[in-house]
């Protein structure tokens, strides 16, 4: 049995979020997360005081405990008002454990208030000599393992961070392309052959394929912000090809299909497969204002909602940040009041309304993608996103 009189719970330092890595060829959690400065000052601030109540969810439980298949923004969102704050918990306890990034399935979470404040502590189950199961302080030192509990489910967003790519400028309109299939079928899959023309920068390895690209446009500007290539596979090469000399005609290159999303066609291209170099992200507010908006969804929906995919304004020269937290914000609509003193009808707009949030995971120059975390209405292009 569990006797809580007993209690004496352990300090958690990060217990509430994790950067979840991307490492070689299969996720992997990576050994060293960035902190920076302003997180650890405002983890040091609340190091022995813990949070007001007021920033606690209304039903936040006394404890909870971690299960397979949990993610650190589920946890979260069951203690904290804003999940994103995890510094605030993270510098609770930043002190007591070494590796403060990860909490694990079995781990027992306990929220303790005292004076207005309170702290969010790890408890271990252990058995005295007569069978009592006491819950007792411990520091946890070991390696970091691969079930560990995620910042949000992966599998989400695995493929995009792997596959989507924005240019700046269309340049796959001049890079090697499909120019036949074998045996001339209209469409390619796994272990076909494509017959490729172009200049190939490898004359080795693997090549993604990409279906010609379409510019982003701003929805504000409708300048073109850069050119989302749609992923179609990914092929090796075999042979080369030889150029064309006098009466013989060019022999292009064949390339084997190794995978695809969907079937290789006449006309994509191809560029390298660049190396594997996704840094661990954890989700956290902007540390400035934003105000941008949804380009796109992507794939080929009008609308998108919850764990969907969209492209949005702003990228990494704007100060877009991995893990950066946004709040998407529905359009007030335009209404008649029919109670002027006057009695003649008179148009209004009822003012913005926040009604999601975006998790940014991607960025580029000048386009982001984010992941819609929550939302009450379908998203759509042209949709406001500000800092939360």
């Amino acid at each position: 049995m569990t006797s809580w009189p007993m209690l004496r719970p352990a300090p958690l330092a990060t217990a509430l979020w994790a950067a979840a890595a991307l490492v070689g060829a299969t996720p992997a959690l990576a050994t060293d997360f960035p902190v920076t400065q302003s997180q650890r000052d405002t983890a040091q601030k609340v190091a022995q005081a813990g949070v007001p109540l007021s920033e606690l969810a209304p039903d936040a439980p006394d404890s909870y405990t971690v299960k397979k298949g949990d993610t650190l923004w589920a946890i979260s969102t069951l203690f904290l008002k804003s999940p994103w704050r995890w510094p605030e918990l993270w510098g609770m306890n930043q002190d007591q454990i070494s590796n403060p990034h990860l909490i694990y399935p079995g781990q027992l979470l306990v929220l303790v208030k005292v004076d207005g404040r309170a702290r969010l502590e790890l408890a271990q189950q252990v058995a005295g000599p007569d069978g009592t199961v006491k819950l007792t302080p411990r520091a946890r030192v070991q390696q970091l393992g691969d079930d560990g509990i995620p910042a949000i489910p992966m599998n989400l967003i695995e493929p995009f961070l792997n596959e989507a790519v924005v240019l700046d400028s269309d340049s796959l309109a001049t890079a090697p392309r499909v120019a036949a299939t074998q045996e001339g079928r209209a469409l390619l899959s796994r272990g076909d052959l494509a017959y490729v023309r172009g200049s190939l920068p490898n004359q080795q390895g693997d090549y993604r394929v990409f279906r010609s690209a379409k510019p982003l446009r701003d929805p504000v500007t409708k300048e073109v912000l850069g050119y989302e290539a749609a992923y179609v596979g990914t092929v090796e090469f075999l042979r080369p090809g030889s150029p064309a000399a006098g009466k013989t005609l060019e022999v292009p290159a064949t390339f084997l299909v190794k995978q695809v999303r969907q079937e290789v066609n006449t006309g994509d291209r191809l560029a390298p497969v660049p190396p594997r170099t996704f840094g661990s992200f954890v989700p956290h507010a902007p540390n400035r204002a934003f105000d941008g908006r949804v380009i796109a969804v992507y794939g080929e929906a009008v609308n998108a909602g919850k764990n969907q995919i969209v492209s949005i304004n702003k990228g990494s020269q704007d100060g877009m940040e991995r893990g950066h937290v946004l709040a998407l914000w529905r359009t007030g609509q335009e209404v008649r009041d029919t109670t002027t003193p006057q009695g003649r009808p008179e148009a209004i707009r009822l003012p913005d309304e926040q009604h999601g949030k975006l998790l940014v995971f991607q960025t580029f120059r000048r386009v982001s993608y984010a992941l819609i975390l929550s939302v009450q209405q379908p998203v759509s292009a042209g949709d406001r996103f500000s800092q939360p």
